[in-house]
């Protein structure tokens, strides 16, 4: 069967995959096997292929998106890491940006590098900022730094010198030097990890590739193998945190690159449900088993930046936690989802997350040996989740269990019965998604109210709606095939790549040769990974630079036109610099000279061929068949209210139902308090309206 094309998403919880074909999509849902995540994703590929009627050799393209890398770095769980920096700049991952994130917090917690102090070693060697060199590197010194390489029983190294974006000739070396005395230790080097300038997040960005490659390289190479094995020999392709695809031999050596990969893939089915909608102005809300995802569309398109942080000590303190200079989406993501872990702390408040049950042991209401109460659990309790047909019927949740965990930890200690305990750790948990929702639209300068909340994950559905209660927001959006959301949006993502070089060129003396030279190298550094992937449109061709007046200490990304260029080119790159400072700004700094010192290309091809909405035949005028009735909590109300349960795959375009409801599918549950209603787009999206607007 041509056509046929699959995505695979590992969440913490559980591991999505979508098959699509000329006639649908297929899509099915288990749990991750944290131990050997390729299980769960060979298991997961077997059953949705078997359910279609697909042979493994049929699959034309698979592409695959990973938490694994997010949360090896939260949870600590790289390799064992060594730095190698110019001698004398080995501290540089502790001094950081030299600045308290939080300067009225007297106990304020920093971050703990990847790399601990006594397995962070010197070279003695030094480039200029020109490239050339001031220090001939010591080669007899980095011989005998291998061997104490050996002794500390190194599994992964970085390498990250002063200036190697200019001239990476010392650290090639060095790397040279290292596997002649240790050929299987994996090499991370700053100038191909991350070649730009800014000494520390260069070298916070390469030591977090290197804690995280021996595991996702493993991992991918092992997938790679299962898959062949089950005769899937398709081109695999890894989705970034920018949202596009690249190869898994690329994966491998930057898996920093991957870091949200999972989460992008809600980004990129937002904004197309978004465009589907005509709601140019949305919040993607992507909420699955360990952590929920918001994402602020404008104009159908999240933002874009080339800097995060993972690993924050604070949850909305910039600065708190390790810088990654990365292209990616920008997007603020919490420790709420389906698997976090509610208890009542030192002052008998209920808390909720960061740390989840994940799959194993899972919630206590998997029945899998889980003791302690989640958010699933207690959704479960107030009758939001079927029991007998969680997860498509895989699953039968047990009841008991989930209220003896909530009873032992949440209602004992504050004196009060299991539905308020349960209520309660659901409050907290939607309060936390709106409250950072709203911190990220104020640190955006965005405004909320009149967006529309476009909910996918196997959770959100569930929360979305209480959610755009506490944000003032009137319509909610649930996409066909929300519970295996970030998946349906791999689908959909471009094959591209990002090359990136760092150069300073002053654009009252521009240097059209040198500038034409650095944009011909990143256009053949990119096309070899675009030229990858069959049946894709043809590549559209982006230019980018980070510019900034003389003398400034942070830039503008400005894009630049898609051409040649001459000598006289400085005047204009300058304008439209001036017109994206004035547009950011208001303003601009007149008798100042404008400068770039990083250059970005963005090579991307669409998937061609691709299937626009599926309008569905079958149409109804009329109400949306009712299942049965029973109660359920709706904390807008504060008691259990009667809802009527509707089945998702009867509820026809056209359709309507007024809340309260729950509509159920294989992959997630809807829940829509009793001051919505909804209605089924013509694709078949539920929308819900808040009752009273339009």
């Amino acid at each position: 069967m041509l056509g046929c094309r699959l995505a695979v998403d590992i969440g913490g919880t559980f591991t999505d995959v979508v098959l699509e074909t000329k006639s649908g999509f297929t899509s099915g849902k288990v749990l991750t096997t944290g131990h050997a995540p390729e299980e769960g994703v060979i298991r997961g590929i077997a059953q949705v292929l078997a359910k279609a009627g697909v042979a493994p050799g049929d699959v034309e393209i698979i592409i695959h998106g990973t938490t694994l890398a997010t949360n090896a770095i939260i949870e600590r769980r790289g390799a064992r890491t060594a730095l190698v920096a110019t001698q004398g700049f080995r501290d540089t991952l502790e001094f950081a940006f030299g600045h308290r994130f939080d300067q009225y917090d007297l106990e304020m917690t920093r971050p703990p590098p990847l790399v601990p102090r006594p397995l962070r070693f010197e070279a003695p060697e030094r480039m200029a900022a020109d490239g050339g060199v001031l220090l001939k590197l010591d080669e007899p010194a980095v011989a005998a730094l291998a061997k104490k390489l050996r002794a500390e029983k190194i599994e992964s190294l970085a390498i990250a010198f002063m200036h190697s974006y200019r001239n990476p000739a010392h650290e090639l070396r060095t790397a040279e030097i290292i596997s002649q005395e240790l050929p299987d230790l994996r090499i991370s080097l700053s100038h191909q990890v991350c070649p730009e300038i800014r000494e520390y997040e260069r070298t916070s960005t390469t030591v977090g590739n290197a804690y995280v490659q021996p595991l996702m390289a493993s991992y991918l190479g092992r997938l790679v193998d299962r898959l062949k094995q089950m005769g899937a020999t398709c081109p695999l392709l890894m989705i970034m945190s920018s949202g596009s695809l690249t190869s898994v031999e690329t994966a491998q050596r930057f898996p920093i690159r991957l870091v949200e990969s999972g989460p992008a893939g809600g980004a990129i089915l937002g904004q197309h449900i978004a465009r589907e909608l005509g709601a140019a102005q949305s919040i993607a809300l992507d909420m699955g088993g360990t952590t929920a995802k918001i994402i602020l569309l404008n104009d159908y398109e999240p933002r874009h930046s080339r800097t995060m942080e993972v690993a924050r000590m604070y949850r909305f303190l910039p600065g708190s936690g390790l810088p990654l200079r990365i292209p990616v989406i920008d997007m603020i993501e919490i420790g709420a989802g389906g698997g976090s872990i509610a208890h009542v702390d030192d002052l008998s408040r209920i808390k909720v997350g960061p740390e989840s049950a994940g799959s194993s042991p899972g919630p206590a209401c998997y029945g899998l040996g889980g003791d302690r109460p989640t958010v699933t659990d207690s959704d479960f309790v107030l009758g939001k989740l079927d029991g007998s047909s969680f997860a498509g019927g895989s699953m039968t949740l047990d009841e008991a269990k989930a209220r003896a965990a909530i009873d032992e930890h949440v209602a004992k200690p504050l004196a009060i019965d299991t539905a308020s305990a349960a209520a309660g750790t659901i409050e907290i948990v939607d309060e936390n998604m709106a409250n950072a929702t709203r911190v990220h639209a104020t640190d955006n300068g965005d405004e909320i109210e009149s967006r529309v909340l476009i909910a996918t994950g196997g959770a959100a559905p569930l929360h979305a709606a209480r959610i755009a209660q506490k944000l003032d927001i009137a319509t909610v959006v649930i996409p066909t095939g929300a519970g295996v959301g970030s998946a349906h949006g791999f689908l959909r993502a471009p094959v591209a790549y990002e090359a990136v070089a760092s150069h300073i060129v002053a654009l009252d003396r521009f240097d059209a040769e040198l500038v034409n030279s650095i944009f011909a190298k990143l256009r053949a550094e990119a096309e070899k990974i675009v030229s990858l992937a069959s049946n894709y449109e043809p590549a559209i061709e982006r230019r980018f630079a980070d510019m900034r007046y003389r003398g400034q200490g942070h830039e503008l990304s400005v894009e630049l036109p898609v051409r040649d260029y001459a000598a006289h080119d400085g005047e204009d790159l300058a304008e439209l610099f001036h017109t994206q400072y004035r547009r950011n700004y208001n303003r601009t700094i007149p008798n100042l000279r404008v400068e770039a010192l990083t250059w970005m290309l963005v090579l991307s091809r669409k998937p061609s061929g691709q299937a626009a909405a599926v309008v569905r035949t079958a149409q109804s005028t009329g109400p949306a068949p009712v299942a049965y009735r029973r109660k359920v909590f709706d904390a807008a109300v504060g008691s259990f209210v009667d809802a009527n349960v509707i089945f998702r795959a009867q509820a026809l375009p056209g359709s309507t139902f007024n809340g309260p409801a729950l509509v159920m599918e294989d992959q997630t549950t809807t829940f829509v308090p009793s001051a919505f209603d909804g209605s089924v787009s013509p694709q078949g999206h539920l929308v819900l309206q808040r009752r009273g607007e339009a």
